[in-house]
């Protein structure tokens, strides 16, 4: 699965695919939020996906945050077109990535794995702590995470977990599918946004034999350090880390009010830290990542393509 080319060296993930449908002047809103262009208007997708890769990105985490059998079934698809929709995800991934790759690039495709409370669409993915069974939870993403494994991705991008609790259920599937994947935890300072210590966090993460890297994204970018520091001690896997750009979400718009951009000042203290794997999430758009591969590039040499 590793895209990096010795050690030491970094890759360079994709930003917020949200922000670059925005961007392109997508419509976000609804209950499906990105998963609603699977159906509506998959070329933009795809054209986001080109954008991160030229801007430099190595990985491109696929349309499937918020993408469930369940939750196209409730936005009125049959459950055969629901199904389709979350295998398109990767699809349209594998193909941008097929015909970036065939000009000498090394590229990768991440299946990305929300929390419950995407599904819910009412911000409870930045809250934890559903209310519901260790039953339900398991139900809603072994199916997901079946599906999704089936359509080939090279890896799993599990990620804005909040809850301890969700976390151990993932893990034990993770490790039944048997997909290498990273784990990254949403963090509030020194506890997840449910407010579990993060060493107690991490801690849940380091038996899982699929993890690749254990992290931290969706967070403010001064919560990342303190973050990767606790996942690598407890896990000793590579570190993670794609954070946010700050402000806040507005469940009702399903928008973000941003804060500033990444201090790229930073970054060589998580790399230092142990991180490996490095992108940007929500308000991190393709320009973005353009500047964080040219600044990654020279921390380690080569790890960082462009086209």
């Amino acid at each position: 699965m590793d895209v990096a080319t010795g050690p030491g060296s970094v890759v360079v993930l994709d930003g917020g695919l949200s922000t670059a449908l925005e961007q392109q002047g997508a419509r976000l809103d609804g209950d499906l939020w990105t998963a609603r262009l699977l159906a509506a208007e998959p070329q933009r997708i795809a054209a986001a996906h080109v954008a991160f890769f030229r801007a430099g990105a190595q990985v491109a985490t696929t349309a499937s945050y918020q993408a469930s059998v369940e939750g196209f079934v409730a936005a009125g698809y049959s459950h055969a077109e629901a199904r389709r929709m979350v295998v398109r995800s990767v699809t349209i991934a594998r193909e941008v990535r097929d015909e970036l790759a065939d000009q000498g690039r090394h590229l990768q495709v991440a299946a990305s794995i929300g929390p419950y409370g995407a599904f819910l669409a009412d911000g409870s993915e930045y809250r934890g702590s559903y209310g519901v069974s260790r039953q339900r939870l398991r139900d809603f993403h072994r199916d997901r995470l079946q599906l999704l494994a089936e359509a080939g991705p090279d890896l799993f991008a599990v990620e804005t977990i909040p809850d301890v609790d969700e976390a151990e259920v993932l893990v034990e599937l993770l490790d039944e599918i048997g997909i290498p994947a990273w784990f990254s935890y949403s963090v509030r300072g020194d506890t997840t946004n449910a407010g579990q210590p993060l060493d107690r966090a991490y801690s849940v993460l380091a038996q899982c034999r699929t993890l690749v890297a254990a992290g931290v994204n969706c967070s403010g970018q001064h919560d990342v350090l303190g973050a990767v520091r606790a996942a690598v001690a407890a896990t000793g896997l590579p570190a993670v880390a794609y954070p946010n750009r700050g402000g806040s979400w507005d469940s009702t718009t399903k928008q973000w009010t941003y804060g500033d951009p990444l201090d790229l000042g930073l970054v060589e203290s998580w790399v230092a830290a142990g991180v490996r794997y490095v992108g940007g999430c929500c308000g991190t758009g393709p320009a973005d990542i353009a500047d964080l591969a040219t600044r990654v590039g020279r921390l380690s040499p080569g790890s960082a393509e462009t086209t």
